[in-house]
C-alpha cells in the first residue's frame, strides 16, 4: 500500500535546525525515502566553517569577533527565515555535547510563526527544555520517531 494520501497529493516542506556534528539528517532523509513520503527537506547550512564566515567573506572582513559573528547570523538569516517561513514542519535537534543557541532561535522562530514543530533530542535534556518542548507539537527522542510523526501527519495512517 502506498504511503500517499490521495486527498493531498502536496510535497511537504520540513525545515531541519539545530545540531551539526550527528547524522541525525541523513537518518530522517532515509526514513522518508523508505516510507515513500512526499517530503521536501531543507535547513540551514550544516558546513561549520561556511556558516561562520559567509558574512565576512560576502560583506568584508571584520576586526572584531562580535561583529564578524552579527554578520554571519544575519546573512544566514536570510535563508534560515525564508525556509522557515515556507516551512510546513519545523523539526529542531538539539545535541547533548554542545550548546546549539541557533536551535533555540529557531524553536522560538517557528512557534511565533505557528508552524508545528517537532523537537528532537535524548530523555536526558527533557528538563533544559522543558519551555521548548512546550511550544511543541511534539517531542520525539530518535530521527526514526520523527519520520513515524511524518507519517502519520501526511498519511493519517499509524505505520
Amino acid at each position: 500500500m502506498s504511503t500517499k494520501n490521495p486527498e493531498n497529493d502536496m510535497t511537504w516542506v520540513v525545515y531541519l535546525s539545530g545540531e551539526i556534528h550527528t547524522d541525525w539528517r541523513d537518518q530522517i532523509a532515509a526514513g522518508i525515502a523508505e516510507a515513500d513520503l512526499p517530503v521536501e527537506l531543507v535547513g540551514p547550512v550544516t558546513d561549520h566553517a561556511s556558516s561562520d564566515d559567509c558574512g565576512t567573506t560576502i560583506l568584508g572582513e571584520e576586526e572584531d569577533g562580535f561583529w564578524k559573528d552579527h554578520k554571519g547570523a544575519r546573512v544566514n538569516a536570510i535563508r534560515n527565515r525564508t525556509l522557515m517561513e515556507r516551512a510546513d514542519v519545523v523539526v529542531v535537534r538539539f545535541g547533548d555535547k554542545y550548546k546549539q543557541w541557533n536551535a533555540a532561535f529557531d524553536a522560538g522562530y517557528a512557534a511565533a510563526l505557528g508552524t508545528p514543530m517537532i523537537t528532537l533530542h535524548d530523555p536526558a535534556l527533557t528538563h533544559a527544555l522543558k519551555e521548548v518542548n512546550g511550544a511543541a507539537l511534539a517531542t520525539a527522542e530518535t530521527p526514526a520517531q520523527v519520520v513515524r510523526l511524518l507519517h502519520y501527519a501526511i498519511t493519517g495512517q499509524l505505520d
